[in-house]
Order: structure tokens, then C-alpha cells, then sequence
């Protein structure tokens, strides 16, 4: 019982300092900046999600919940703007939706 404490302790270390970890613990807090941003901005906070390929941002998806208050040139300029600010580079895609209700 004890050897796989202490296992599963010495895995919990070593997963803490790992750098898939740090990166992916980076990009939520960067995802969770961009969400806020664009609510403060545009009135509606978007569900981001963002795609790494060895330690390049590959994508970033930003997904509306209804139809924001602004033009469609108004929601990319400043979806752009705010997810290469908070990643700090730029994406080699953004993509942009509406999930809509019937």
C-alpha cells in the first residue's frame, strides 16, 4: 500500500515538472484570458480552444454561444488581435463559430 503511495506520489512530481504539463497549463490560462477579453469587447464570452504541435500553436478555435453585437470584420479583427496578444504568437489558424439554437 505504501510502495504505491509513494509511486503515485513520485509520478504526481514528475508529471509537475514536465514540460507538456507546464504547456498545457499555460495554454488553458491563455484560452481563459482570450474568453474574457473578447466578453469584455464584444458582449459574449466564447468557448476557446486552442491545438499545440511541439510547442507551436497550430490553431485556435473561438466559439460563440449566439451572435455577438458586431460585425463579422469587428469579431475576427479582435478575436485575432486578443489570441496572438494572450499566446503571445500567432496561430497558424483561428477559427471563428456561432453555435446557434433552433
Amino acid at each position: 500500500m505504501f510502495l504505491r503511495l509513494a509511486t503515485g506520489f513520485a509520478l504526481a512530481i514528475f508529471l509537475c515538472g514536465c514540460g507538456p504539463f507546464d504547456t498545457m497549463r499555460e495554454g488553458f490560462a491563455h484560452s481563459e484570458a482570450v474568453s474574457v477579453e473578447l466578453e469584455k469587447s464584444l458582449g459574449l464570452k466564447p468557448l476557446v480552444g486552442f491545438n499545440w504541435n511541439n510547442g507551436s500553436l497550430t490553431s485556435v478555435n473561438v466559439t460563440f454561444e449566439g451572435l455577438p453585437g458586431a460585425t463579422l470584420a469587428e469579431i475576427s479583427a479582435k478575436s485575432k488581435q486578443v489570441v496572438i496578444a494572450e499566446f503571445k504568437q500567432t496561430p497558424e489558424q483561428i477559427v471563428i463559430a456561432f453555435a446557434l439554437k433552433p
